[in-house]
Order: structure tokens, then sequence, then C-alpha cells
């Protein structure tokens, strides 16, 4: 009789980062919440001697999840030469997940808790000061990254589902792809790979009975996709993603962001979104997830105002 041999199941270490009060605590309670072991600030230096406890095929080190950020100042430039060193020996899956929000939003966050920002020196530094320079100190890290999101727009509730659906072991899939609708009005989508801009195709808006609507709603949706321009787009953005996919995939990358923006992220870009997800589901094996970062507030003004 035949024996297999045992399948080898290497252990995953998930490494958060990215700018102070862009969430990084919120995504380690996540995290544990779904069977992760989990770390927060730990000294870059100290990665090489937590992955040896790793390799020791500890089974409640199977799935581990470290949190660092700039509060180590001088320690945090040994990240990317350790992260190096570790993904060179190959015993254990190495990912990186980087956290990131406008300035704006990030100004505000740290007025609601009145927290001190790691770069204030001691107050002598204005906040906004502060912000820009760690984002600028992080912006070899965050090139690095697997995974990109963006909590300017996001509430705590929506990123913990993000969170569950990356990376619940139900879900688990080693590429996944986030569609996404946004409006240019409320600013660009910052952590997407690729933006297709829909603002060129007949707006909705200007039909007083689906003005409240968003693109989810059936009657919004059959009018954005029963123009010929609609249809012309969806083909050969559809020919073009099925092309470069594949090809992302195959260069190592775990996660790819496309937006799709109009004026308000109501109507054209949330029904294209929901279209276009559906057809990679049907294309890809991968996890495919769809959000709506700005219909919610279209949508709500004009309930208001109705």
């Amino acid at each position: 009789m035949q024996h297999k041999e045992k399948e080898i199941v290497k252990s995953e270490l998930l490494v958060i980062t990215g700018l102070s009060g862009a969430g990084k605590s919120l995504v380690i309670q996540s995290l544990e919440d779904i069977g992760y072991f989990c770390v927060d600030n730990l000294p870059p230096i100290l990665l090489p001697k937590f992955v040896e406890l790793m390799e020791q095929g500890n089974p409640s080190l199977q799935k581990v999840a470290i949190a660092i950020d700039l509060r180590g100042k001088e320690l945090f430039k040994s990240l990317v030469q350790e992260m190096d060193q570790i993904k060179s020996r190959g015993d254990v899956i190495v990912d990186l997940m980087f956290l990131e929000a406008t300035t704006e939003k990030l100004v505000s966050r740290y007025k609601e808790t009145r927290r001190a920002h790691p770069l204030n020196d001691n107050g002598q530094r204005p906040l906004m000061e502060s912000i820009e320079e760690e984002r600028y100190l992080l912006t070899e890290i965050r090139s690095l990254a697997n995974y990109i999101i963006d909590t300017s727009n996001i509430k705590p509730k929506e990123l913990k589902s993000r969170v569950n659906d990356y990376f619940n072991n139900d879900n688990f899939e080693t590429f996944s792809i986030n569609v996404t609708s946004f409006g240019f009005k409320h600013g660009m989508q910052i952590d997407a790979d690729l933006v297709f801009d829909v603002r060129f195709l007949p707006n909705p808006y200007y039909v007083e009975s689906l003005r409240p609507l968003t693109g989810e709603d059936e009657a919004v949706y059959k009018y954005v996709m029963k123009w010929k321009e609609t249809t012309i787009f969806y083909e050969k953005l559809m020919d073009l993603l099925k092309f470069m996919i594949p090809g992302y995939k195959k260069e190592g990358k775990t996660q790819l962001v496309i937006a799709l923006g109009c004026t308000g992220g109501q109507h054209r870009s949330v029904a294209l979104a929901k279209r276009i997800g559906e057809s990679l589901r049907e294309s890809f094996d991968y996890n495919v997830y769809v959000h709506h970062r700005d219909a919610h507030i279209e949508s709500g003004e004009q309930n208001g105002k109705n």
C-alpha cells in the first residue's frame, strides 16, 4: 500500500503597517476574531526571532498578524530589510498590508481622540506636518504592500467586514479582486490599482425619478446599461481585464483594486461596478468583492432633500 506524503502547510505572517490613525488597531482586532495570533507594535528587528518560533510548527502560530508603525522610529527603517530576509528563506508566507487615509480625515480622527502623533515631537510640530512627513517616510514600504486599504470613507463595521472577506479561512484565496465605485467629487480612490472614469455615460441624475436611487436599484441599473456606449465600454473593459488579471497574479500580486468613478459615485459607477464584479466572478476562480464607497453619501443627500 502506497502512503501519501504528509502535505507541509506553511505558516502565514501578515505584517500590518501604514499611517498612524488609519485603523491598524481595528484590523488587529478583526484578525483576532477570525483566529489570528496578533501582536501590536513589534519592533521590526524582532521579526526574524518571531518567525523562528513560527517555523517550529506551533499550531497557535500558524496564522500570525503583526502591526508595526513609526512609534519605533529608527527601528522602523529596518522593516524592509527584515521582511526581505524572511521571504528569501521561503519557510513562511509573508504578506504586507498598508493602511492609509487622507490627511483631512487623519486630522479629524486625531482631534476626536486627542492622541499625539508619533512624529509630533512633544507638541512642537503641527499635526498636518507630522502626517505628511509620515506619509513620505512610508513611501517605500507602501510600494511593497500586497494589500492597500484606504480607510478615509470606510466605517469600522465595513473595515472589519473587508478584513474578514480577505483573510477568513473559509474565504481564503491567494488572489482577490476588489471592484469599487466612487465619486470624483468626493476625491480619488487612492488605494486603486486601476481607475476608470465613466462620466462620459448618460447620467441618471437628470431623470427625476432616478435621482434619489443608486446603481444597485434595478431601475437605475437598467437605465445605465441600455445605452450603446455602456455596452461598448463594458465589453472593451472586460477584454482588457481578462488579459491583465492573470498577469498581475503571475507577477506575485495578491490583491487587485479596480475603481470606477462617476461624478457623485451614486449611479453610473455603482451600476458598472456591480456588473463587472458579477462578470469577473464568472470568469475567474478568485475571490471577487464589490464595494460602493460613496453611494450612501449621495443617496442620503438626495433623500434628505425630498
